[in-house]
């Protein structure tokens, strides 16, 4: 319930700091192919669609060594997607990309890829090869970027944000922050989104802080994957996720060690949402239309 000078703030337009409406920790650790070790945050009990909209999955791959490779590859293959964007971070490490509809690229150290999979695709995602022939450490964060239902049919496409193109905002009391989507200070990100969406990659120096506007109506979260951060009342430690609750309108946070983390907001998509396997739609009856589509041709040839 809110207090009366919440109500009073609400109603002159200032809401105040956002609370921490919970923390959580990750899943146990699976693979993905043979190449990407991850802990998923959500989907998961604790944290409903709704509370982290317009975000449906995060995976994510702390730092993890591989030996070199002589011969094979490390990853995943051919799959298909629709409904959705995949969003990979990457901090180190290199993967290789490609898809059906003519995209290619690699993804290393402070690169983005965004690829809208829209009405359908199929791609795959490899360990590029120098790296799997060197070996090496991979650490990255992939997210599943729900679309609305208008833009569900939306060609495939694809950006890929290289370290260069993020404007990076250094902090007065120490760190730094990359913006891949949305605004920060003086700083815009790359990033070309369908709903009004924010991604900060956030580095915090001990005793740093951090403090910005960000509509109460936008869904708001972190993931520390490194250090120690207070919001509020809270602390949260390496690997765990804060959710932020919706009655304010700035966010701050203090580092009580140097840290790293994620930084995620979004305008919620209020329409009924489906995930089955690589498609996210909004029925049953979309998703087998989906199922049938990929059986049919209708994603297009899968390359040789």
């Amino acid at each position: 319930m809110q207090n009366h000078a919440t109500v009073r703030d609400a109603h002159q337009g200032k809401l105040g700091v956002r609370s921490v409406e919970s923390i959580h920790k990750s899943t146990t650790f699976h693979w993905v192919g043979n190449g990407f070790q991850v802990s998923t945050y959500f989907p998961s009990r604790g944290l409903p669609p709704e509370r982290v909209s317009p975000f449906v999955l995060m995976d994510y791959g702390p730092p993890k060594e591989f030996e070199p490779l002589a011969h094979g590859k490390r990853g995943v293959g051919w799959h298909p997607h629709r409904g959705f964007e995949t969003v990979t971070l990457a901090w180190e490490g290199a993967v290789a990309h490609r898809d059906n509809a003519g995209h290619a690229g690699v993804i290393g150290p402070g690169d983005v890829q965004w690829m809208t999979a829209g009405r359908g695709i199929f791609h795959e995602e490899y360990h590029e090869d120098g790296f799997a022939r060197g070996g090496g450490r991979m650490h990255m964060m992939q997210l599943w970027v729900n679309l609305p239902s208008k833009d569900k049919v939306a060609a495939p496409a694809y950006q890929p944000i290289t370290s260069a193109d993020i404007p990076r905002v250094r902090l007065p009391d120490g760190g730094e922050v990359r913006v891949i989507a949305g605004a920060f200070a003086e700083a815009r990100g790359p990033a070309h989104t369908f709903t009004p969406i924010t991604m900060l990659d956030v580095r915090l120096e001990q005793a740093g802080k951090l403090s910005f506007a960000l509509p109460s109506t936008h869904n708001a979260l972190a993931v520390v994957t490194r250090g120690r951060v207070r919001a509020g009342e809270e602390v949260a430690r390496t690997g765990e996720l804060i959710l932020f609750a919706n009655d304010g309108d700035r966010i701050d946070f203090g580092a009580e060690e140097d840290s790293h983390m994620v930084f995620l907001a979004g305008q919620p998509i209020e329409e009924p949402i489906v995930q089955y396997g690589p498609f996210v739609m909004n029925s049953i009856d979309e998703i087998r239309q989906a199922i049938t589509d990929v059986e049919t041709g209708k994603f297009g040839p899968v390359p040789a």
